[in-house]
């Protein structure tokens, strides 16, 4: 006997092991819904506050007139425009001498033999361990000693090597078939020459992803800039919106949710327009 709801006679019915179940699926949904629910409920608060009168800030009627001119008064009212060129710049700079240092660093790691080698790894994997605002007040210190404080180069130094980045390097570097490395060599090409030709190009979602970690991070980093920063001409962004929305501004929330919206915008329109390259960046790159 069989029907369409029935197996075949000499088929034997497969069933997938890994396939979700309708209640485990159902409850998954579920969740994830509310993570994203609360996850993005205060960025719609903020965009709800900048895009209205300050007098429809906790009053949520749909019909509330649209104005722009919280972000205009937000413009006005600080020097943002210099804060948004100390940030551009100061994550270039981290992100460039970062890039150049672990790619050395991690080269040499993966593929260079060399006393102490596995001791320098092991030293790079300790400093994973240590917190940076452990070591403010020692970083504080050295800068002061060569009068670097207050300067954008000063918010980069403690930053330009990265433990993760060295890190992460090696073990994409690791994953690269040594005959490439071999081949390379027997048509002349020098170490550096390999490593150009051969590792960085393989190794692009990985300076990708990790690139995106790095601005992200050194865009949002706000309690180092603060201590060694004191005024306009080095302040970047978090510090700028921290000083702008204290009390002595005012309380304008409609302003100031303007004011972090407009900080803020770069990165979410940024994640918006490479969500797909971003995500697909960090699964070849194996962050998890």
């Amino acid at each position: 006997m069989s029907g369409p709801g029935l197996p075949q006679p000499g088929v034997v019915a497969r069933t997938d092991p890994y396939a979700p179940r309708g209640g485990a699926l159902t409850l998954e949904s579920v969740g994830a819904i509310l993570l994203a629910t609360i996850w993005i409920l205060p960025l719609a608060y903020t965009v709800w506050a900048a895009i209205h009168p300050p007098e429809y800030t906790t009053n949520f009627v749909l019909a509330a007139p649209l104005t722009f001119e919280n972000f205009t008064r937000a413009w006005a009212a600080a020097p943002f425009a210099r804060y948004f060129l100390n940030t551009i710049v100061l994550v270039t700079l981290i992100l460039c001498f970062q890039l150049i240092l672990c790619t050395l660093a991690a080269y040499a790691l993966a593929r260079q033999e060399f006393w102490g080698r596995n001791l320098a790894f092991a030293l790079i994997l300790a400093q994973l361990m240590i917190m940076p605002d452990a070591l403010i007040v020692e970083n504080y210190r050295t800068l002061a000693r060569v009068n670097l404080v207050d300067t954008i180069t000063a918010i980069a130094l403690p930053y330009i090597a990265s433990a993760f980045g060295i890190f992460l390097l090696r073990q994409t570097f690791k994953t690269v078939p040594k005959e490439l490395d071999d081949a390379a060599r027997v048509e002349g090409a020098n170490p550096l020459q390999v490593l150009m030709k051969v590792y960085v190009p393989l190794a692009k979602p990985t300076y990708i992803a990790y690139g995106l970690v790095s601005v992200s991070y050194h865009w949002n980093n706000f309690l180092w800039p603060l201590l060694i920063t004191n005024s306009v001409e080095a302040r970047p962004l978090t510090v700028g919106l921290q000083i702008f929305s204290s009390s002595d501004q005012g309380i304008d929330w409609a302003v100031i949710c303007a004011a972090t919206l407009m900080t803020s915008a770069p990165l979410l329109v940024a994640f918006l327009l490479f969500q797909r390259q971003f995500v697909q960046s960090f699964m070849r790159a194996g962050i998890k």
